[in-house]
C-alpha cells in the first residue's frame, strides 16, 4: 500500500480505504502476508449459466430437479387454503407465520433431534440463508463451504462481499479435518448438508456427525448453517450438528417433495439468530404468503408425499445407474437424494462426448471450488432401463482415467 500511495502521489490511508471498499464490494480478496488479488470471477457471476445446451433428441438428466411424477397434486391445497383465506384474510400486522405450519414444522424438527428454537418462514433456502449469513458476517469474513457444493450457494457467498473456504466432502458429509483446518484459519461459518448433498448425494451418518460436533465445540463462536436438503425424499435418519455453536441455524424446503415452486422453506436457530433474520425480513419481503404455507401444512399434515415411498424410487434408479457404472470399472459417488457424482479426468471432453452420445450431463464446474472435476447426472427420471446405457457411454466418454474417485483432500 505504501509503495502504490507512492506511484500515485496519494496518501497512504487514502489506498488503504481503497483497498477496504474493493474487498467489502468483493472485487478483491486479501489472504494476509500473501497479499490481495483479483477475485478470479466477479461476484455476481451464475455457475448455474455453466450448462449446455440440450438439442432435440437428446436425454437431458443434468437439471437436478425432482420427477414431477412424484410431487403431490398443488390445486385442492391451493383451493383450500385460498378458500380459509378469504375467511381469514391475511392482513399487515398479521403474524408472518402460520400457526398450523409452524406447530407441524416444529414437531416434525423435534422428533429428529433439531434444538427447539423459533421458527421462521422464507422464500427457499437460499433465501433462509443468506438472511442468516447477512445476519452475523461482515464483508471480507470467510464462510466454509462444502466442495464440491451447491452451486447457487458458492455464488451467494462471494456475492454478499464474503469469501469462500472450500472443505472436503465423502459419502459422509464435510470431513472432520477439513473442517478443523478451515475454522482455525479463521472461517466465521460453516454450511453444511445433512442429507441428499447437491451434488455428490452425501449424508450424514451418526459417527460422522460425532466428530463435526466434536470439532465445531472446539470452535463455539462458529456460525453453523444446516441445510435438510432431502427433506421428505429421503429414508437415512437426520442427524443434526444443531446447538453445538452459540449461533445456529436450521432450514428445511418444501422444493424437492413438494414442488420447487412452492418457494417456502421452514427456518428454526438460535433465538438471536432468528430475532435478526425476522426483523430484516419484516423490512424487505414482510412475509411469505400465508396461502402458500396454508398449502404447504395442508400437504404435510395430510401426508400428501410418501417419503419412503419416494425414496424407495429415487433410491432404486441410483443404485441401478451405480451398479451398471460399477460393472464399465466406473465408480460413482450417490448415498442419497436426486443425483450422482462422477469424477472425470477430463471433465470438458466428458461432457461433450456425453453430448454427442445422446447425454446431457451437468459439468462439475457448476459446483466445484478446490474439487477435482466431475460430472453430475440427476437419476430422479432415469429409468432402469436406461441405467446400461448411460453407464456405458459415461464409461466411454470418461476414457481410461475413469475408475475410484479420487480423493478430495
Amino acid at each position: 500500500m505504501r509503495e502504490l500511495a507512492q506511484r500515485l502521489g496519494v496518501n497512504p490511508n487514502t489506498v488503504a480505504a481503497a483497498y477496504r471498499t474493493l474487498r467489502e464490494r468483493g472485487v478483491i480478496e486479501t489472504a494476509g502476508r500473501r497479499g490481495s488479488r483479483v477475485r478470479a470471477k466477479p461476484a455476481t457471476t451464475g455457475r448455474e449459466f455453466i450448462r449446455v445446451e440440450v438439442p432435440p433428441g437428446v436425454r437431458d438428466v443434468s437439471a437436478g430437479n425432482p420427477d414431477p411424477a412424484l410431487l403431490p397434486a398443488l390445486g385442492p391445497v391451493f383451493a383450500a387454503a385460498a378458500a380459509q383465506g378469504d375467511r381469514e384474510p391475511v392482513l399487515y400486522g398479521d403474524a408472518p407465520v402460520d400457526p398450523e405450519l409452524a406447530r407441524v414444522a416444529r414437531a416434525e424438527l423435534d422428533a429428529d433431534g433439531v434444538p427447539d428454537g423459533p421458527v421462521a418462514v422464507t422464500s427457499g433456502s437460499l433465501d433462509a440463508m443468506e438472511r442468516v449469513l447477512a445476519a452475523h458476517l461482515k464483508a471480507g469474513d470467510a464462510v466454509a463451504v462444502e466442495d464440491p457444493g451447491w452451486g447457487s450457494l458458492l455464488d451467494l457467498v462471494p456475492a454478499l462481499g464474503l469469501r469462500t473456504l472450500p472443505v472436503a466432502v465423502d459419502d459422509q458429509g464435510p470431513l472432520p479435518e477439513e473442517v478443523r483446518r478451515v475454522l482455525a484459519a479463521g472461517a466465521r461459518a460453516l454450511v453444511v448438508t445433512d442429507r441428499a448433498q447437491n451434488p455428490t448425494g452425501a449424508a450424514l451418518g451418526p459417527a460422522r456427525a460425532r466428530a463435526l460436533r466434536s470439532v465445531l465445540r472446539e470452535h463455539p463462536g462458529t456460525l453453523l448453517i444446516e441445510d435438510d436438503h432431502g427433506h421428505g425424499i429421503v429414508d437415512l435418519p437426520l442427524h443434526p450438528l444443531a446447538g453445538t455453536t452459540r449461533s445456529w441455524a436450521f432450514v428445511r424446503s418444501a422444493a424437492k417433495a413438494c414442488g420447487p415452486d412452492l418457494r417456502l422453506a421452514v427456518l428454526t436457530g438460535d433465538p438471536v439468530t432468528l430475532d435478526r433474520v425476522r426483523g430484516r425480513q419484516r423490512l424487505g419481503p414482510g412475509w411469505v404468503s400465508r396461502i402458500t404455507q396454508r398449502a404447504v401444512a395442508r400437504l404435510w399434515t395430510d401426508d400428501a408425499v410418501d417419503a419412503r415411498a419416494v425414496a424407495g424410487v429415487y433410491g432404486r434408479r441410483r443404485d441401478a445407474l451405480l451398479g451398471a457404472l460399477a460393472e464399465h470399472g466406473v465408480t460413482g459417488q450417490g448415498r442419497s437424494g436426486l443425483n450422482v457424482w462422477i469424477p472425470v479426468p477430463d471433465e470438458t471432453g466428458a461432457v461433450a462426448r456425453l453430448l454427442h452420445a445422446g447425454w446431457a450431463v451437468a459439468p462439475g464446474a457448476r459446483f466445484r471450488l478446490a474439487a477435482p472435476p466431475g460430472i453430475r447426472i440427476t437419476v430422479s427420471t432415469l429409468g432402469e432401463e436406461e441405467a446400461g446405457p448411460l453407464a456405458a457411454a459415461v464409461a466411454a466418454a470418461a476414457g481410461p482415467g475413469a475408475g475410484p474417485p479420487r480423493s478430495y483432500v
